[in-house]
């Protein structure tokens, strides 16, 4: 029997929000027709990848992204709600800008000082990495020595990598940068892991777009 359960994280492809570099949060907007090839060159490169189950956010998004990667592979996607993105409650729809200029000590706490991050109807950084790692580890646990891919969004990423790093809340903006679509890998034994792959871009096929 196996004994390393495999866990894939990515984020999903470019979306409309992102080139507008608008907060989506639980809210969502489309796939660019970037995002949609980003997520065709990760599902090539893991054509040949056993991969047991995937897991994705619920926001469509993520859910889009899952489906191109899937491409024919003969197993469901089992949509999770731990894994959607932060609620940025007002912040959702606005640019980064805007969020900035109305709200200058928050904008400063999201991106310096995560744990003291808070506006209206938004969730804290450590309530979306309690329901995120908590989730991931009944994956894990369900599905012993097998493989798992799981689509998901920045924060989500970011706290679920910073909790394999033991990395501290504060750093979690340090690098590497999450692009759409980058792979993380991690290994998984009985009594320890080992991170493989860590915003891994090695599948683009085309020059490198921020977003």
């Amino acid at each position: 029997m196996n004994d390393t359960t495999t866990i894939f994280i990515t984020r999903h492809g470019q979306t409309e929000w992102n080139v507008q570099k608008r907060f989506q949060g639980h809210n969502d907007s489309p796939l660019t027709e970037l995002g949609v090839k980003q997520a065709m060159w990760l599902g090539e490169s893991l054509q040949e990848q056993k991969i047991d189950q995937i897991y994705s956010s619920s926001s469509e998004r993520a859910i889009r992204t899952a489906e191109v990667i899937k491409g024919r592979r003969g197993i469901p996607i089992e949509v999770c709600e731990a894994f959607r993105e932060i609620d940025l409650g007002v912040w959702e729809g606005i640019t980064q800008e805007e969020a900035k200029s109305m709200f200058e000590l928050q904008f400063h706490n999201f991106w310096s000082d995560p744990g003291a991050f808070h506006v209206e109807n938004s969730e804290t950084f450590g309530q979306v990495s309690e329901r995120a790692i908590n989730k991931l580890n009944h994956i894990v646990n369900d599905n012993f020595g097998k493989s798992i891919l799981v689509v998901t969004h920045t924060v989500v990423l970011k706290l679920i990598m910073a909790y394999f790093e033991q990395r501290d809340l504060k750093n979690i903006w340090n690098p590497p940068y999450i692009y759409p679509t980058c792979l993380c890998k991690i290994e998984v034994k009985k009594d320890n892991h080992s991170i493989v792959l860590h915003g891994d871009m090695s599948h683009y096929k085309e020059e490198l777009i921020e977003s």
